[in-house]
């Protein structure tokens, strides 16, 4: 089975000039983030000749995926990609794609369109080839990974059914089976608002967040001294951002900070929030009127961890050690994806580099996307002879 580097090229190009930014909150119905990218991604499906589909996820945004059929009762592989991009300031001409040095640059271009022209080549050669399947393959394009994974959630709660996946975050082609889940929530508290020259009137929610953060900062530090998980480490606890008040001659009523919480295997949701309620519950009973509030969370990503002897592990280390010559590189993910949303065994393998990320100068080099697709080619053969995996 050939690549033909040029149908990579070309498409990664097409995308690239495709704005497709996320909105991170403010998103508008008439004008969806990535509805051009869905668009695309779905007509190029077609053309190949897949069996393709899609669904609204929110505020216009849709979910698209294709489905080759296999003739059998083998495994539903599916390679699962993000049609959204984070944002451009100070990015010089981003969405106009350059050839330099082996790489082709511009917004998305490693982050993740690559791995979404990898896909369509790889159900050209599937569909071209012929080849015997006895599971279905689907490549799938979700909305809003850079910001509430509303896409993947919604795919893994009422998308087709899948056996394994691969989600082709950038990892210069090393496997990942891990990473920690990302708890994003807000912490306010309240007072009551008065004139700054009679504080005394008042209750200051800004005093009363200071003793929240000193608080959380205890927190933080007692979570450093957990037993870590073999793969992704130890929990960690981080404030981000903080607002309260409107000037300087009024004693603020309303304070928030905004916090992100990684979390570790084993940890989930409600258990960090009923530390965190721990931490408040404490504030409450030795502070005079401390108010608080706990939102819900803006993003509850899951911790990743595939066990290493699933199939789809196995088949993918035996393909790179195929395509590539050597054995398989392993790491733990650094950020969160929308691996954990599929409920599925899924790893993450992709051509660029984790670094070139949300730069100002964002390239994946050609080379590795064409091992990309020979990886993911391998790896669906190497998986028709698996019983499906329900």
């Amino acid at each position: 089975m050939q690549v033909n580097e040029q149908n990579l090229i070309n498409d990664l190009s097409a995308m690239v000039r495709i704005p497709s930014v996320n909105t991170f909150g403010n998103a508008d119905p008439k004008r969806p983030a990535e509805e051009e990218m869905a668009l695309f991604f779905e007509t190029r499906m077609k053309e190949i000749g897949l069996d393709v589909s899609s669904a609204h996820v929110a505020d216009g945004r849709r979910n698209v995926w294709g489905r080759l059929k296999g003739t059998g009762d083998g495994p539903t592989i599916m390679l699962a990609g993000h049609l959204d991009t984070v944002g451009v300031p100070g990015y010089e001409n981003p969405f106009e794609p350059t050839i330099l040095d082996g790489c082709i640059h511009g917004r998305g271009s490693c982050d993740m369109k690559a791995g979404l022209a990898v896909y369509l080549e790889v159900a050209r050669i599937l569909v071209a080839s012929d080849a015997p399947l006895n599971g279905d393959v689907i490549i799938a394009g979700v909305v809003d990974e850079e910001d509430a994974m509303i896409g993947s959630k919604d795919f893994g709660e009422n998308g087709p059914h899948i056996d394994c996946a691969i989600v082709a975050e950038p990892s210069k082609l090393a496997i990942s089976t891990a990473h920690r889940g990302q708890i994003c929530l807000f912490i306010r508290t309240y007072g009551k608002s008065t004139h700054s020259s009679v504080p005394v009137n008042g209750i200051n929610a800004i005093y009363h967040m200071s003793a929240v953060i000193d608080a959380l900062q205890t927190y933080a530090n007692t979570l450093s001294t957990r037993n870590p998980d073999p793969l992704c480490g130890r929990p960690t606890f981080s404030i981000g951002a903080i607002k309260g008040g409107e000037g300087a001659s009024s004693v603020p009523d309303f304070c928030e900070i905004e916090v992100d919480r990684r979390t570790i295997p084993g940890e989930t949701y409600d258990s960090v929030s009923s530390e965190l309620t721990e931490v408040l519950e404490q504030l409450a009973a030795s502070i005079p009127d401390f108010t608080y509030e706990i939102s819900a969370p803006s993003l509850n990503c899951p911790s990743l961890k595939t066990d290493m002897s699933s199939p789809i592990v196995q088949a993918i280390s035996t393909a790179v050690k195929r395509v590539t010559g050597q054995d398989a590189e392993y790491m733990t993910f650094p950020g969160s994806t929308d691996a954990p949303n599929f409920g599925c065994p899924t790893v993450i393998c992709g051509a660029g580099d984790l670094a070139q990320c949300h730069s100002i100068n964002e390239y994946v080099p050609i080379s590795e996307i064409r091992s990309a697709a020979l990886i993911y080619l391998e790896t669906i053969l190497l998986m028709q002879n698996q019983p499906t995996l329900k």
